[in-house]
């Protein structure tokens, strides 16, 4: 069921702003009164030197002036914080795609990629249970571009629980994975939104990379491919176990 729920917060409520006013216009007022008040009671034969008090007066004016942009900057954050929650929470039934270290597999299939700098003879995506058992699964070839590719836990044997995810080529580049997958839930949390995404598990918002409603692969089609065959980019080979 979507839901979304609320932990503490590090900053006020939606609606909330920072106060703005401080001391600075009190004392400002006040030094404006002595001001006035010693330049009416001066010894006319020796009247006070003016200079000074402009520019006294005109430090306190930058200060004052300093003072209201740090609060107009933290109104600003809130805003935008509020704002944030409020994208977080409307994307929950939506498609994303999000960076990933890790999946929290079940039963259904996540759909992933990576994008390739160098043409790859080897592609090698390893998935890693909490106990440290392997399972590869070998990528065809590839040239330079986006790589996709599904992940089936019932084909893999896979049983439901959390794996770390990698992918190695022979080219030695660092891969950054990005899986897609249904908006279960949002929480609020104190370090900002965290979503909860089928197949993938709990992701920080700032972790997403793109929105969308349909699948990836919904529209792709291999040369020679029927709409009713599978349209996935890169067919997965019989998974390998290491211990």
């Amino acid at each position: 069921m979507s839901q979304i729920q609320n932990d503490t917060r590090s900053t006020p409520p939606p609606g909330d702003q920072v106060n703005g006013n401080s001391d600075a216009d009190e004392i400002q007022n006040t030094f404006i009164q002595l001001m006035v008040a010693q330049i009416r009671n001066q010894d006319p034969t020796k009247p006070v030197d003016s200079s000074e008090f402009l520019s006294q007066f005109a430090s306190m004016s930058q200060v004052q002036s300093l003072e209201k942009m740090s609060a107009l900057t933290q109104n600003n954050m809130v805003l935008l914080e509020n704002l944030q929650y409020l994208s977080a929470a409307s994307l929950v039934g939506q498609m994303v795609k999000v960076r990933v270290e890790e999946l929290d597999l079940t039963d259904q299939k996540v759909e992933a990629q990576i994008e390739l700098e160098h043409s790859a003879n080897e592609l090698m995506v390893t998935l890693t249970d909490e106990n440290g058992v392997k399972t590869e699964i070998a990528l065809p070839a590839s040239g330079p571009g986006r790589v996709e590719f599904e992940i089936d836990p019932v084909a893999l044997g896979l049983k439901p629980g959390k794996y770390e995810i990698e992918v190695k080529s022979n080219t030695d580049e660092t891969f950054v994975v990005e899986a897609k997958g249904k908006v279960n839930n949002v929480r609020l949390s104190s370090d900002g939104p965290v979503l909860n995404i089928a197949g993938v598990g709990d992701v920080p918002f700032y972790e997403i990379t793109e929105f969308s409603e349909a699948s990836m692969f919904s529209n792709l089609m291999l040369p020679g491919q029927t709409p009713g065959q599978r349209s996935l980019s890169q067919s997965i080979q019989g998974p390998r176990h290491e211990f």
